[in-house]
C-alpha cells in the first residue's frame, strides 16, 4: 500500500465518519464507491465498508450515549430484525447483477426523499388540526398510526437487507421510516439509526467475513478516520436545527442518487 492510498483511505474515513454523525448513515455510500475506484473487487469493497462502518458507528453512538441521546431499547428494537435480513442481503450479493442492484438503490434513495417530505407535510397537518380543534373546541382530526413494533421490525428488516447488499449501515432507510412510522423527530432518527448501525454492520462483516471478502488493513485504516470524524459530527448535531438537518439530509440523498444512477448506467453498458 502506498502513501498516497493511505492517505486517500484516511481522509474517506474521516468523510464518511463526519456524513455519520450528521445524517445518520454509515459512510458506506461514499467508501464502497471510492474502494471501487481504487481497484479492488465490488464484493471486497462492499465487505470492506461494512468493517469500517462497525468502527465509525460504534464511535458515534459512544458519544450519543454519553451525551444522553441514545435510546438502548429503541436501538435493541430496530436492530435485531436486521441481524438476520443481514446475511439475507450478503447471500444476494452474489446473485444480482451489480447495475440492477444500483438501479434499485438509487430509487430507493429517491424514495426516502419522498417519505421524508411526507412526514413534514403530515407533522404540519396534525398540528394545524389541533389548533384548529382548540380553537373550535371539536376533536382533533384522527392521526394516521402504525402499530410501533410492526414499525421497528420493518425498519430493521430493511436496514439489514441493504447493509448486506450495498455495504451500507442502513440509514438512508431508517431515517426516513422512523420519522414516518413511528413519528420521530429527524435529530432523535439519525441517533438511533447510528446505534442500529451497530449491529447491521457487525451483522453484514461477520457474514463476508465468513466467505473471505473483507480486506482487514484497509478496512481498519478507513474505520480509524470515520472514528475521528464521528466523534466531531455527534459533538455538533445537537446544536444544528431541525431544518438544516432535514436538508442537509435530502439535499445528500438527491446528489447520492445522480451519482448512483450514473455508476449503473456504466455497468450496463460494460
Amino acid at each position: 500500500m502506498t502513501v498516497n492510498e493511505l492517505l486517500i483511505l484516511g481522509a474517506a474515513g474521516l468523510f464518511a465518519g463526519i456524513l455519520a454523525g450528521f445524517l445518520g448513515i454509515g459512510g458506506g455510500t461514499v467508501l464502497v464507491p471510492l474502494l471501487v475506484a481504487l481497484k479492488y473487487a465490488p464484493v471486497q469493497a462492499v465487505a470492506t465498508s461494512s468493517l469500517s462502518i462497525v468502527i465509525t458507528a460504534l464511535s458515534g453512538s459512544i458519544q450519543n450515549w454519553r451525551m444522553g441521546y441514545l435510546s438502548l431499547s429503541q436501538v435493541a428494537g430496530i436492530g435485531f430484525p436486521a441481524v438476520i435480513t443481514a446475511q439475507i442481503g450478503v447471500y444476494l450479493t452474489g446473485i444480482f447483477p451489480p447495475y440492477l442492484l444500483l438501479v434499485t438503490f438509487g430509487m430507493l434513495l429517491w424514495l426516502n426523499i419522498y417519505l421524508v417530505e411526507v412526514r413534514k407535510r403530515l407533522t404540519a397537518s396534525n398540528l394545524a388540526a389541533e389548533i384548529e380543534g382548540q380553537n373550535s373546541q371539536l376533536p382533533d382530526r384522527p392521526k394516521v398510526s402504525v402499530n410501533p413494533t410492526v414499525a421497528r421490525i420493518a425498519t430493521g428488516s430493511a436496514a439489514g437487507l441493504l447493509a448486506g447488499l450495498f455495504g451500507v449501515g442502513g440509514g438512508v432507510i431508517m431515517v426516513p421510516l422512523q420519522i414516518l412510522l413511528l413519528g420521530e423527530s429527524i435529530k432523535t432518527a439519525i441517533q438511533t439509526s447510528l446505534g442500529v448501525i451497530v449491529i447491521t454492520a457487525i451483522s453484514a462483516t461477520a457474514g463476508h467475513a465468513a466467505r473471505g471478502n473483507v480486506l482487514w488493513v484497509v478496512g481498519l485504516i478507513l474505520g480509524a478516520g470515520g472514528l475521528l470524524g464521528a466523534q466531531i459530527s455527534t459533538r455538533f448535531l445537537p446544536k444544528l436545527s431541525e431544518r438544516t438537518v432535514s436538508l442537509a439530509f435530502r439535499s445528500f440523498l438527491a446528489i447520492l442518487s445522480i451519482y448512483i444512477f450514473w455508476q449503473a448506467w456504466q455497468k450496463f453498458r460494460y
